[in-house]
Parts: C-alpha cells; sequence; structure tokens
C-alpha cells in the first residue's frame, strides 16, 4: 500500500501531462485511474483550486487587501464555482466587507440558492451548521464572516500574520473552522499576493488522508500523521528513484505537504478498488468522472515561477470530442 502510494502520484501526474499536451484519450492502461474521479497530484491544479487562483486570489478588479481576505475565505467555504458566479451576477463585481455589513452579500446568497439549487460543494465535511443560531448554513456563514470580518478584524490580523501556522490558527479559532477547512483555506490564503509562506512548514491530515495514512503504514510509532506527510515531502526524490517511477513535478514544482496530503486521500480512494480486503470506513468510489465542457488555461500563483512553462491553449477538452462509451479518469 506505501508503495501504491508512489505509483498513484506517477502515474496520476503522467495523465495530467498527457492531457495537457493534447494527446487523445485513454491517458492511462490501469483500469482504476481510467474509470474512477481522482483528484489531481497538485491541488493547485484541480478545477476549483484553478478558478481560485485566477478570479479569486488574482482577479483585477479594484479591492481592498481586506476584502480579497474575505473573498478567498467565503469562496471556500462554498468550493462551488457557480455559487461564485450567481454572487458576483447579482452584485455586478466582486463582494466587498461593504457587501457584508450593508447584507447586499446575503441577498446575493440568497438569490444563489434558487439559481443554483445548492450553495457547497460536497469536496469538505463542515462542521455543525447553528453555531451561530441560524436555521440555515449559508445565514450561519455569513454571521461567521461578520463575527470574523467586521467584528474581529481578522483580515487584519492574517496580513500581519508571520507564519502559515498563524493563519490557520487564527481561522481555526472560530466556530464552523475546522482542522481541515481551516487549513485549506489557509493554503489559499497562501495562494494570493498577500502572504508568501512556505507550505511545507506546516500541514494538516483530513479525514481522507488520515484513511490513507492507516493503509499505508501498519504502526506510526511516534510519528503524527503531520509527521508522516512531511516524511513523504522529503524522501519524494529517492522513493520515486527507488521504485523506477518517473516524475517530474509540476513544470519542475516538486510535491509539497498540501500535496502529499491529498495523495494519501486519493491512495485511500485506489485502495478501495485495488484492495477491497482492506478494512474501511468507505468501501467503494462514489464518483465517475463527467468532462466538463468549460475550457480554462492552467494558471498558478506567479510567485511560483512556473506560468512561463504553461501551454498557451485551454486543456480542458470538450465533452463534444470524447467517446461517449469511454469513461475517462477525472483530471481537473
Amino acid at each position: 500500500m506505501y508503495e501504491l502510494y508512489w505509483y498513484m502520484a506517477s502515474q496520476r501526474q503522467a495523465m495530467f501531462e498527457r492531457r495537457v499536451a493534447g494527446d487523445a484519450p485513454p491517458w492511462t492502461d490501469d483500469p482504476i485511474l481510467a474509470a474512477y474521479k481522482f483528484c489531481n497530484v497538485y491541488r493547485a491544479a484541480d478545477r476549483v483550486s484553478q478558478y481560485m487562483i485566477r478570479d479569486v486570489c488574482y482577479h483585477d478588479e479594484d479591492c481592498t487587501p481586506q476584502d480579497r481576505v474575505f473573498q478567498i475565505v467565503a469562496f471556500r467555504t462554498f468550493s462551488k464555482i457557480d455559487t461564485w458566479r450567481s454572487v458576483r451576477d447579482h452584485l455586478g463585481r466582486y463582494p466587498t466587507l461593504e457587501d457584508l455589513a450593508d447584507g447586499g452579500f446575503t441577498t446575493a446568497l440568497d438569490r444563489a440558492v434558487v439559481v443554483n439549487g445548492g450553495l457547497y460543494t460536497g469536496a469538505f465535511i463542515l462542521c455543525a451548521t447553528d453555531a451561530y443560531g441560524q436555521g440555515r448554513k449559508h445565514l450561519n456563514h455569513v454571521e461567521l464572516w461578520r463575527h470574523m470580518f467586521l467584528a474581529d478584524d481578522l483580515a487584519d490580523r492574517i496580513l500581519d500574520a508571520t507564519s502559515l501556522r498563524q493563519v490557520y490558527d487564527l481561522l481555526h479559532g472560530y466556530p464552523l473552522m475546522g482542522d481541515f477547512m481551516s487549513y485549506q483555506t489557509a493554503i489559499d490564503l497562501n495562494y494570493s499576493a498577500l502572504l508568501n509562506f512556505s507550505e511545507n512548514e506546516f500541514t494538516q491530515a483530513g479525514p481522507g488522508a488520515l484513511r490513507g495514512i492507516r493503509k499505508c503504514f501498519a504502526d506510526l510509532g511516534d510519528y503524527s500523521p503531520a509527521d508522516v506527510i512531511l516524511w513523504m515531502l522529503e524522501h519524494q526524490v529517492e522513493e520515486m528513484d527507488r521504485l523506477g517511477l518517473p516524475f517530474r513535478g509540476l513544470y519542475g514544482r516538486p510535491l509539497h505537504a498540501v500535496d502529499c496530503q491529498g495523495l494519501f486521500c486519493e491512495t485511500d480512494k485506489y485502495c478501495r478498488e485495488a484492495v477491497p480486503e482492506l478494512a474501511s470506513a468507505r468501501s467503494r468510489i462514489k464518483a465517475r468522472f463527467t468532462p466538463t465542457p468549460t475550457p480554462i488555461g492552467l494558471f498558478f500563483p506567479p510567485k511560483w515561477g512556473i506560468n512561463k512553462a504553461l501551454p498557451a491553449a485551454p486543456v480542458y477538452s470538450s465533452a463534444n470530442s470524447l467517446p461517449q462509451t469511454y469513461v475517462q479518469a477525472a483530471i481537473f
């Protein structure tokens, strides 16, 4: 199972590279990777993170740094592109702290419920929804953001933070902000130009990663799950070489802690099909891939220095260009 972790990283990234290069499917001869939905090896290359980076972290509308912190935190809570687009359509621009204060943001969310049916993705398990006494999940989150940004000036405190761990701790101190959501949001804030901390100074294993770690290691000894993730980070080159697995990274960018964390989650999913006899709280992979016809060009935080190596054309294939009988693995 431990070696499957590295196999997953190598095979899954090779699929990404083949699709970006414009190769026709199938992009793998692994039947499990070809049939089911798996996240990218690099978190920042997945569709929602790509939208986050381009259209939330680096949009070119005039707004204050504090507004942008609010936008990033709010977007990640929903993690649903359609919700964000509906809010923008209603307001005619990106939401600001003024919209949060005067109720305009709440009205935009209420409208988004009507337009889209639901506001949230199923990607994250969110904390209990009634912490602020509201009967609906999104209204509790509005009250959370009012608490954070209007009452406590959290944006200023985040902008003054001196480490990724401090950003996590600031977020984690609020109701509805669990361990994993606080970590994911801290990573998103760090994608922006507002912060520039090492992603490898701190990590937090999510529920899926914990399941994957338990499948890869019989006994952690004195290591914590975070220690294990950082150990994988530190040994990625030698382990890929030892196993003879090709891995070129993301345009030269090696795996970072958040990617190693996510790979444990994807390894857990892979093992449900590859090694079903392993005891697990989850017995099957729920999702198969449905191609998204909307093209989006890759774009990463400019401070990473890899955008110049990206293909110029959009890399998302149109659903109409794919054989209808072929079940693809998910790249974005």
